[in-house]
């Protein structure tokens, strides 16, 4: 096959997160199967306009705030009719690619941001994006979708997409690069927070919820970067937490497989996620998940299991979940097992091998149909 992916941007952008590791996870193990693949993406100020990727051509045109101006414009001068399908991986803003006029077209979709939106930007580019996502269902009523969880795909369903036009593909996890260690485990309690410091994820809820355990010997890490850290660090010092919480900042590969083996729970409280990879990602170093009972989420974790679920928002819920973790390292090391377990269910050579058959039958049908 000849793969066209469209993203905003891709894996070695600055602002990359879980989407686009997501894409290069599947779309490289598809390239490496033999398939053409280029990615058409958003760049950044003085970036390479192309890269190899993962065995990806990458063309990048634009930046963050100027690709869709220019996408739909490079497509046609130069990626016009090489494709046997476009992929469009909406998670943004979507670019409506369908009226593209491709081969065949598919969404693929992590996750729509919907209300949350609210919560993260300014009420004026809040309502611009909401607005964006709200013809969704109306213009891509026809698309085949492919969604990274049952969560996502109810979302897609209730904004009018046909329940059987989605294709349910979980995401995968590296349970070989993702190992536990049992010796790295702290000898006191260590609860860790990855990933985008934002106001929609919830952050400050876990630092309250940690601020009410008693044991003073606890502490709490926080991995990552984004521009909510100032309030954050505000948040802990008003509540007197002094060195018990660490903010770590971007943190290398090594030091995040560290920091997930030396912890007793990762904790998560965002309101929705398309699926939640960090969950399994600590679920592959047998370190259980104490999060938000949120869509997407909820997939990730198995209450009781692979560590707690509670409602979103509920900071006691968060903080007793957290009390019985820190109370029991013979419960963290039960919990731990099964989420290895759990963790190994999920690779990413079954989501590229699922992709690939999706794909293959999008293009079977429109072929058939033409």
């Amino acid at each position: 096959m000849k793969i066209l992916v469209v993203n905003w941007q891709d894996r070695e952008n600055p602002l990359a997160g879980g989407a686009e590791i997501h894409l290069h996870e599947i779309f490289g193990r598809l390239a490496a199967k033999g398939h053409s693949v280029r990615l058409l993406c958003g760049g950044w100020p003085n970036c390479p306009p192309y890269a190899m990727l993962d065995r990806i051509e990458v063309f990048r045109v634009g930046t963050r705030h100027s690709f869709p101006l220019y996408a739909r414009r490079y497509f046609r001068r130069h990626l016009d009719g090489w494709a046997d399908v476009l992929v469009e991986d909406i998670n943004k803003i979507p670019l409506y690619t369908q009226r593209w006029d491709a081969a065949a077209t598919v969404a693929l979709v992590p996750h729509l941001f919907g209300s949350t939106v609210f919560q993260e930007l300014a009420a004026p580019l809040a309502a611009a994006v909401w607005t964006a996502e709200r013809p969704l269902g109306w213009s891509y009523r026809h698309v085949p979708f492919e969604a990274i969880s049952e969560s996502t795909a109810d979302d897609l369903v209730n904004r009018g997409i046909p329940r059987a036009s989605i294709a349910v593909i979980y995401p995968g996890i590296d349970t070989v690069g993702y190992t536990p260690h049992p010796a790295a485990r702290s000898p006191t309690p260590v609860f860790a927070y990855l990933g985008r410091l934002k106001k929609y994820k919830g952050v400050h809820l876990v630092i309250r919820a940690f601020a009410e355990l008693a044991r003073r010997d606890a502490r709490l890490e926080i991995a990552g970067a984004g521009d909510y850290r100032p309030a954050l660090e505000e948040l802990a010092r008003s509540l007197d937490l002094g060195d018990r919480v660490r903010f770590l900042g971007r943190i290398s590969e090594p030091d995040k497989l560290a920091l997930l083996r030396r912890s007793w729970a990762l904790v998560f409280a965002s309101p929705k996620e398309g699926w939640g990879i960090t969950n399994l990602e600590a679920a592959a170093c047998a370190t259980p998940v104490v999060a938000s009972n949120s869509p997407g989420i909820r997939e990730s974790v198995r209450d009781g299991h692979t560590g707690f679920l509670v409602p979103h928002g509920d900071v006691r819920g968060m903080a007793a979940a957290m009390r019985r973790v820190a109370e029991s390292r013979e419960l963290v090391e039960r919990l731990g097992a099964e989420a290895r377990t759990f963790a190994e269910s999920f690779t990413w050579e079954r989501a590229a091998d699922q992709t690939e058959a999706h794909l293959k039958s999008v293009i079977a049908q429109r072929a058939r149909g033409a």
